[in-house]
């Protein structure tokens, strides 16, 4: 639909617009839900509140990025106090991912499904970086929203056909989850387990090279996306991991950080490139010069 060549700019300046104003608002969820989920706060009990006065917060301090910037300045409406400019990046970040998502992916059922998946994606990244744990409860929030592909991969290509294009998938393979779900996975568990006693011999300390919680989103990220995106989303987390990392210890004289968040920003990039990334990348592999000067 969005990539119909009769529509033209008037309509792309009226729903992008739309697609990052819902994008802004879940983002603003997820701030409550980074900042009380670790803390085993309800998320809908209580009001919005600052978290140094406890004041309650009104709603014309709430609106996303709005607020922050030209109401409230960045700072409580009641003490004064500094309010993290984390609340505005994570509100423009994830209207950002919703507007690349449909640019990219186009307007459909699997589209909607991959926007709450990458908005579980933000808040599981920022969580761990705050405490250098996933919370299960996100992941498997991350699992269940791969059941929609699962059900319309595993129905016959002869009744997929038939539903409407809005309900189509990507994928119309059912082992090609299933192998996602273990192709990275497993070979995390088993390097977590082989360098937890290494580590401990070495460093006196216990810890997993690889955690158990970046081996369970990888699982979950797995199951959603297919295993050639999953393949290809473990090279970009890694990449950017190892980029970051090394500049992280150069700064901060500090080498460990939490993988999640870079795993995140690999299944992102998986889910939306990973399958044609990895279809060129093997017929760059099985490319023969010779077939063209017969």
């Amino acid at each position: 639909m969005l990539h119909n060549e009769f529509l033209d700019l008037k309509f792309y300046i009226m729903f992008f617009p739309i697609v990052f104003f819902y994008g802004i608002c879940i983002g603003s969820f997820l701030n409550v839900v980074i900042f009380r989920l670790p803390k085993n706060e309800s998320l809908i009990k209580r009001a919005s509140h600052c978290m140094t006065c406890g004041a309650k917060i009104k709603i014309i301090d709430i609106i996303p990025i709005v607020s922050w910037v030209f109401i409230l300045h960045g700072r409580c409406r009641s003490c004064g106090e500094k309010i993290s400019s984390r609340y505005p990046i994570v509100e423009a970040l994830n209207g950002i991912v919703y507007v690349i998502t449909f640019a990219v992916m186009d307007f459909s059922l699997e589209t909607i499904m991959y926007c709450f998946f990458f908005s579980t994606l933000i808040a599981i990244a920022f969580m761990d970086w705050d405490t250098m744990e996933i919370d299960t409860r996100l992941l498997i929030f991350l699992a269940c929203m791969s059941i929609p592909s699962l059900i319309l991969s595993a129905l016959p290509e002869e009744q997929i056909v038939r539903l409407p294009e809005f309900m189509r998938t990507s994928s119309v393979n059912i082992w090609s989850h299933l192998i996602g779900l273990v192709c990275v996975s497993v070979p995390f568990f088993l390097i977590g387990e082989i360098s937890k006693p290494i580590v401990e011999r070495i460093f006196g300390e216990r810890f997993r090279a690889i955690e158990l919680g970046d081996t369970l989103l990888m699982a979950a990220g797995g199951l959603m996306l297919g295993w050639k995106a999953t393949l290809a989303a473990t090279f970009f987390g890694v990449l950017v991991g190892a980029a970051v990392g090394f500049i992280y210890k150069r700064i901060k004289g500090e080498s460990k950080i939490p993988f999640g968040p870079f795993l995140a920003i690999g299944l992102f990039l998986g889910a939306l490139f990973g399958n044609q990334l990895f279809d060129w990348y093997v017929t760059l592999l099985t490319y023969d010069p010779t077939l063209e000067m017969q």
